[in-house]
């Protein structure tokens, strides 16, 4: 199934409350869990960078698993931003060390010039030029900061995607169902993943880590 584009952002404040207000734990579990396996000597210092950070809830579970780390998230939409905020006043301490800065990359004025470490959970698939992500991971990151980018993975079909709307969003409301389903037709399959990584000379690793799921980690070359 060929790649269908969908928009970049999702500022409109009707469809960012129905975002926040779904149920990803699964999946920022999953995210979060698989950060603290393919990195576990990461000494939870410094600053992690949350690029596509929407409302907030994967930096704000970085920021209590690691205690003494800053969390930095970046989104373009300001309706995700203004939810993220709410959900960082509402975190007690964790949220005292995450800030939400709104801004596109490239080109974002971040608090910081390079990060200890770099994640992102389902920016890639809005992207209608990929390497935009990769090129803004070499750029922000310190050398050696381990790197972890979650995603949709494109389904085979359509009847699969809409199996799996089905199966994961079957009592959402009518705009989550299609924002996920879209969301699908959007990703990437993984050996595209593989040979963006290629051009962009990143030696990550690419799998597919759940039924709808792929990652790609690693760490950035130079330490």
């Amino acid at each position: 199934m060929e790649r269908v584009l969908e928009p970049e952002l999702m500022d409109d404040p009707a469809q960012a409350e129905a975002y926040a207000a779904a149920d990803f734990d699964a999946s920022n579990s999953l995210f979060v869990e698989l950060f603290g396996t393919r990195f576990p000597d990461y000494p939870g210092t410094g600053a992690i960078l949350d690029l596509g950070c929407g409302p907030g809830d994967i930096a704000l579970r970085l920021a209590a698993a690691y205690p003494a780390t800053e969390v930095h998230g970046l989104d373009g939409a300001g309706a995700m931003l203004g939810l993220a905020e709410a959900a960082a006043a509402a975190a007690g301490e964790p949220g005292q060390r995450v800030r939400f800065i709104r801004g596109l990359v490239p080109g974002a004025a971040l608090p910081r010039a390079s990060y200890d470490a770099i994640v992102s959970n389902s920016l890639l698939h809005h992207l209608h030029r990929p390497q935009t992500l990769w090129e803004s991971v070499r750029q922000l990151g310190q050398p050696g900061a381990p790197v972890l980018i979650m995603d949709l993975a494109r389904p085979a079909d359509e009847a699969a995607a809409r199996a799996l709307v089905d199966t994961y969003a079957a009592g959402d409301p009518d705009v989550l169902r299609t924002d996920f389903h879209n969301s699908l037709l959007a990703a990437f399959e993984p050996d595209e993943v593989r040979e963006q990584l290629v051009a962009a000379n990143l030696p990550f690793e690419v799998a597919t880590v759940s039924d709808r799921h792929l990652a790609a980690w690693g760490r950035l070359p130079g330490a």
